[in-house]
C-alpha cells in the first residue's frame, strides 16, 4: 500500500468488482491509495484485469454472497492475505429484467432480494466483528437514485436497494460507537455495466431515453468513475464524521 493517509492500512473489499461500475469504483480507490480485494462470482477475467492494472496491491477472490460458508471463507481469506479490511463496498447485484411490478414473477422478486438484501446483510454482519476488533471500518452501499423518483419497470433493482437503505441506517446508528460508518451512493443512469447490457436487450427504447434525459438537470449520462469518486470520499478519512447518509450521483434526477 502507498503512504496515502486517506485510508487506514488494509484493503477495500469490493463486491461486484468485475462489473462495469464496480470495476471503476475499485480503480478509483486504488488511484486514491487503497489496496484492493476484488470479489467476483462469475467474471474472473474481468476482476483479474482490474487487479493487474491497479497501482496498489490488488488480489481477486471468488464468492457466492448467497452462501454463508462462501462469505465466511472470503473474509477469512482476505484477512489472511492483507491483514485488515478497512472498507466494504457493495457494488454487486444480478442483471434485472425491466418489468412493471404487476408483471413481476414472485420468483424473480425473491431472487433479487436474496442477492441484494440477504447477500449484503450477510456479508455486513459477518464483517462486523473484524471491524470492531480493528478500531472500526467503513461500509459503502451502491443504492439507486430511483428512491427519489420511482422509475417504471425498475422495481427489481430499486426495491431491494431501498430495503438496504433502511437497515443500513440501523448499522450506522448501532455500530458508530465501534468506529464503524455506513453510507450509500445513490446511482443514477451510468454509461456502463448493466445499462449497456439492458440497452442491448432493447429494454430502453428511444422514448425512454428522451423522457429520462428530460428529467436530468445535468443533460448527460453519468460516468462510472463519478460513482467511484463518491465511494472513495465516503470510504476515506475525509468522511470520518459522516455516517447514515446518502450521496445522490444522478445528474439531478429526482429534483
Amino acid at each position: 500500500m502507498s503512504g496515502n493517509a486517506l485510508f487506514p492500512k488494509g484493503v477495500a473489499l469490493v463486491l461486484g468488482a468485475s462489473g462495469g461500475i464496480g470495476g471503476k469504483v475499485a480503480t478509483v480507490l486504488a488511484q486514491d491509495g487503497s489496496d484492493l480485494a476484488l470479489v467476483y462470482n462469475r467474471k474472473a477475467d474481468a476482476a483479474q484485469t482490474i487487479a493487474e492494472a491497479a497501482p496498489t496491491r490488488a488480489t481477486t477472490h471468488k464468492c457466492d454472497v448467497t452462501d454463508a460458508t462462501s462469505v465466511a471463507a472470503l473474509i477469512e481469506e482476505v484477512i489472511a492475505t492483507h491483514g485488515r479490511i478497512h472498507t466494504l463496498v457493495w457494488a454487486a447485484g444480478p442483471l434485472v429484467d425491466q418489468l412493471l411490478l404487476s408483471e413481476t414473477p414472485l420468483e424473480k422478486w425473491r431472487h433479487a432480494f436474496e442477492v441484494e438484501v440477504h447477500g449484503f446483510f450477510g456479508i455486513v454482519t459477518a464483517l462486523l466483528p473484524h471491524f470492531r476488533a480493528n478500531g472500526g471500518g467503513s461500509i459503502v452501499h451502491l443504492g439507486s437514485a430511483g428512491h427519489l423518483r420511482w422509475p417504471d419497470r425498475d422495481g427489481l433493482s430499486v426495491a431491494p436497494k431501498a430495503a438496504n437503505e433502511s437497515w443500513l441506517k440501523g448499522i450506522a446508528r448501532e455500530e458508530g460507537r465501534h468506529g464503524i460508518r455506513a453510507n450509500s451512493v445513490l446511482v443514477g443512469v451510468i454509461d456502463a455495466g448493466m445499462f449497456h447490457e439492458l440497452m442491448e436487450k432493447g429494454a430502453f427504447p428511444p422514448s425512454w431515453v428522451e423522457e429520462t434525459m428530460r428529467m436530468l438537470s445535468v443533460k448527460r449520462w453519468g460516468q462510472p468513475e463519478e460513482i467511484g469518486y463518491a465511494v472513495s470520499f465516503l470510504a476515506s478519512s475525509r468522511a470520518a464524521y459522516v455516517t447514515g447518509q446518502q450521496i445522490n450521483v444522478a445528474g439531478g434526477f429526482g429534483i
